[in-house]
């Protein structure tokens, strides 16, 4: 019985860290002021009929802190980056000069900083969510397990390791976004 708790504490370990890893990634795509290629990985370009993300059909550069360059691998699609960008609904005004695009980030004023940390926060919550239903499922499989002949101490040891578990991953959710937030509001 011992083997099948710690096979559910690994899955819900391994469920929070993959939540982690998604929260992390999510982050990266709002921007705190600086140009990062980072960006733009969730625009979509329609290439020879199906939506393909952006940088398997382009090189895309910073050149400095407020620009970001995008270099098309075939001159032709260079409006469909530039719709794709627009479409994405990312704040950014592309500028086609016929063989690339260049794209200036607007410095952030107060309040879409502000709006920043509030789809920061959404992410955290989303990130939260999805450990305490890793937590569940682990919890449901002790259950499971305590019909099954587990005795009351040992799921209660478990249930214990889980929720343990859970308020680990929960304060690392806590301090990436304290970290990202900082970072959207220094101006």
């Amino acid at each position: 019985m011992t083997e099948e708790i710690n096979m559910a504490l690994d899955e819900a370990k391994e469920g929070m860290s993959d939540a982690i890893s998604h929260l992390e990634s999510e982050l990266t795509k709002i921007r705190a002021g600086r140009a990062t290629p980072a960006l733009l990985d969730s625009v979509m370009v329609e290439y020879y009929g199906a939506p393909t993300p952006l940088n398997q059909v382009a090189n895309v550069n910073s050149l400095d802190a407020r620009t970001l360059s995008v270099q098309p691998w075939e001159k032709t699609l260079i409006e469909e980056i530039e719709r794709g960008i627009i479409n994405a609904n990312l704040g950014l005004n592309p500028q086609n000069n016929g063989e690339s695009i260049l794209i200036n980030i607007p410095v952030l004023t107060e309040e879409r900083r502000r709006d920043l940390v509030k789809k920061v926060k959404s992410e955290g919550e989303n990130a939260k969510v999805s450990i305490r239903n890793k937590r569940k499922d682990a919890n449901d499989y002790i259950k499971g397990l305590e019909k099954d002949g587990l005795s009351e101490d040992m799921a209660k040891d478990a249930e214990a390791q889980i929720q343990k578990l859970t308020d680990n991953f929960s304060a690392k959710v806590d301090a990436i976004l304290d970290a990202k937030e900082a970072d959207i509001m220094k101006v």
